[in-house]
């Protein structure tokens, strides 16, 4: 599909990246959306919660929201595309991540960038309630490679999945990973990893045969963290492994039903590799915009409502 053009015109004052990805992260407030909580039993005994938001009228369509890495439900950039989409029709559910609604999960393993089996779990669960015809996903940086790589793999998707949007993606976690270990990303990553390990801590006494102490002790960065746990946690050979086997990169090509992935170019979180132009010029089903502004998850706009969420309500409607 050819690229598509961005209209997207930042405040004078959010054109640099750490602007608007700091203020969007920590500043912006939502207000206006009431979000009911459920909770759901996974195949594997774990639980997730989601949190559900609805339109003023029965709505056969629902939106999945998907947030990043150490997100949640309530963060800005979920609350604002819930209200948006409620506002015009659509319910949404908000998935907490294993371990990311308040309460520690049950077992060793949590969630990662490619844990498709969970988002696979929610929309079944969703099915069986029987009310929504239409399903729409869209996923937020970590949550958008997760949904990519759901609707790129071999499986067979559920004919009410009609459409995917992805914001902010590391379709390439390794590349992703080496640009949040650089210097410019250095605040960003001290501040994820500390989060990590945080969480972590208590399966250090839940867990005392999966992880020791010396490898907690021994995780200095976000790729030590990966080796030590997420890989291990996981099923993967190490952090590297699982880069590449959670990467939504390689899934691209199989992908058959709509989507749209919004990349600023002036993201700092990402490589090279993040941009995939080529997969979307040969895939009719894959349209990339890649705006010059907006950051990580930064693309402020007028109204508290941000570009990327009035793209994805265009993009669902139109799909």
């Amino acid at each position: 599909m050819p690229i598509l053009q961005p209209t997207y015109k930042p405040p004078f004052w959010a054109k640099k990246s750490f602007v608007s990805t700091v203020f969007s992260g920590l500043a912006r407030k939502v207000k206006g959306i009431t979000q009911t909580r459920e909770r759901i039993t996974l195949p594997d005994t774990d639980f997730l919660d989601l949190d559900w938001s609805y339109a003023q009228q029965r709505s056969n369509k629902v939106i999945i929201l998907l947030h990043g890495l150490e997100g949640n439900a309530q963060r800005p950039y979920i609350t604002g595309t819930a209200k948006l989409f409620n506002d015009n029709g659509i319910d949404a559910c908000a998935v907490n991540f294993r371990g990311c609604s308040g309460e520690p999960n049950l077992l060793f393993r949590s969630y990662h960038s490619g844990a498709t089996e969970d988002l696979d779990a929610v929309i079944k669960h969703i099915l069986t309630k029987a009310k929504y015809t239409e399903i729409y996903i869209k996923g937020i940086s970590l949550g958008a490679n997760m949904a990519l790589k759901y609707v790129g793999e071999d499986r067979d998707i559920p004919k009410e999945i009609k459409a995917v949007i992805a914001i902010s993606t590391p379709c390439d976690l390794k590349g992703s990973c080496d640009e949040l270990l650089s210097w410019k990303n250095r605040h960003y990553a001290i501040r994820f990893l500390g989060h990590l390990k945080q969480k972590l801590q208590p399966k250090l006494i839940q867990f005392p045969k999966n992880l020791s102490i010396t490898d907690f002790n021994s995780i200095k960065t976000l790729k030590d963290f990966d080796d030590n746990y997420t890989a291990k946690a996981h099923g993967f050979e190490d952090a590297l492994d699982y880069y590449k086997k959670a990467s939504c990169l390689q899934f691209l090509p199989n992908i058959k039903l709509p989507c749209l992935m919004i990349n600023a170019l002036n993201d700092s979180f990402l490589s090279a590799k993040c941009y995939p132009v080529k997969e979307a010029k040969q895939n009719s089903y894959l349209f990339l915009e890649m705006p010059k502004f907006g950051g990580h998850v930064g693309f402020i706009d007028k109204g508290n409502v941000y570009y990327n969420e009035r793209r994805a309500l265009e993009f669902v409607i139109e799909n």
